[in-house]
């Protein structure tokens, strides 16, 4: 009995105060991982966030690409019902597998005669959300979501979507400048605004990002690739350059900042702010607030300035054409699979019972349709592709 006692006590004692072993520290067992999403020290890969976002941190770019599809949609099945056969149409007539010009024409594109005769101003507001054709439409919400997902997390949505509607407007604007008689649409204007916003932020805040170079590479890209999509018809290069300056200058004015979240040890990737201690970070954050007021005040007073030119010399109809003989090869490059011709095409017409015969008196060029029973508009579309 005296050695099961013993055995008991000891079994206690063990109990109490196990060896080897040190009480854990209070309040050790729950432990937030969102607070603590901390990565380890080393650059991160291009584009990668270090914190986790919610859904409603990109409601912004959401709704501009839904905006983007119904504007899209709408113009498929208005060309659908003009030609009433086909909802794009062949690479012969648009390269971009898109709408006719004259359904362009209904849906709001621009063109000369309609802002110098006709004076139909609304489509500066509409031609913004216009596409091409599907290959346009492709890369361009592409390249938007792309870049407008990053922006918008680290400056906020008030401040991007500001940048985009002016920038937006500002390329349709410097479009009116220089636009022909060729419908033409705006939409990479915007996304451009968006490049030239990404550039202003790496710039102003060189010193807090990592991977710069990779950045720029990747604004290099997406911008070349949009510059030489912008040399086919029916999109206007000289909108994408005049947003691309407005988005620079927007940039400097609005983007104090990035959203400061978690921080790590090292510098964070491209448009993700981090230092290496949280009493630098509070200093970050008081010196880009408040510091380069005259860069902000310089950028703001060019905008407004280039603003009011470009309103001045639309109201007294000036086309910069008549002074820049080769700024249409900015526009669009001549090819023989399509047309930058912006003159009047006349076509002599002959139908028969099932076919019409075009021929254009310009070069000499015949086609044969199967159809006869086309609006004026179509027929004046199918006379500026063969001429």
């Amino acid at each position: 009995m005296e050695g099961e006692a013993s055995v008991n006590k000891l079994h206690t004692q063990i109990e109490i105060k196990p060896q080897g072993q040190e009480p854990p520290p209070p309040h050790s067992s729950v432990v937030d991982n969102s607070e603590m999403d901390i990565q380890p020290e080393g650059k991160l890969p291009f584009f990668k966030s270090r914190y986790r976002q919610r859904a409603s941190d990109t409601w912004l770019i959401s709704l501009l690409v839904i905006l983007h599809l119904v504007a899209f949609i709408t113009t498929t099945l208005f060309n659908y019902f003009s030609t009433g056969s086909v909802f794009f149409q062949p690479l012969s007539e648009n390269p971009l597998l898109g709408p006719s010009a004259s359904t362009l024409d209904k849906v709001g594109a621009l063109r000369r005669a309609f802002l110098v005769q006709n004076h139909l101003n609304w489509r500066f507001f509409v031609c913004p959300w216009l596409h091409a054709g599907i290959i346009h439409f492709a890369i361009n919400i592409s390249c938007m979501i792309f870049i407008g997902i990053h922006l918008e997390r680290d400056y906020g949505p008030l401040r991007i979507g500001v940048i985009y509607l002016l920038s937006a407007f500002f390329g349709s604007l410097v479009c009116s400048l220089f636009v022909r008689n060729n419908p033409v649409v705006t939409s990479s204007g915007a996304l451009f605004g968006l490049l030239g916003t990404m550039l202003s932020g790496l710039i102003r805040n060189w010193k807090v990002y990592s991977s710069k170079g990779a950045a720029l590479a990747a604004l290099m890209t997406v911008l070349a690739t949009n510059f030489l999509l912008g040399l086919l018809p029916y999109i206007d290069n000289f909108a994408n350059i005049g947003a691309f300056i407005s988005g620079l200058l927007l940039g400097f004015v609005l983007l104090l900042t990035p959203q400061i979240r978690q921080m790590s040890k090292n510098k964070a990737g491209l448009f993700e702010c981090g230092v290496k201690h949280s009493k630098s970070t509070i200093k970050l954050k008081q010196k880009l607030a408040l510091d380069r007021p005259i860069l902000r005040s310089i950028s703001l007073i060019l905008f407004v300035i280039l603003l009011s030119g470009c309103l001045v010399a639309l109201f007294l109809g000036i086309d910069i054409n008549h002074y820049c003989g080769w700024c249409r090869f900015i526009d669009c490059i001549p090819y023989r699979r399509w047309s930058c011709n912006d003159g009047p095409n006349t076509c002599e017409i002959m139908k028969s019972n099932s076919e019409m015969t075009l021929t254009c008196l310009y070069n000499g060029n015949t086609r044969v349709f199967p159809f006869t029973n086309i609006s004026q508009a179509r027929i004046n579309d199918l006379c500026a592709m063969i001429c």
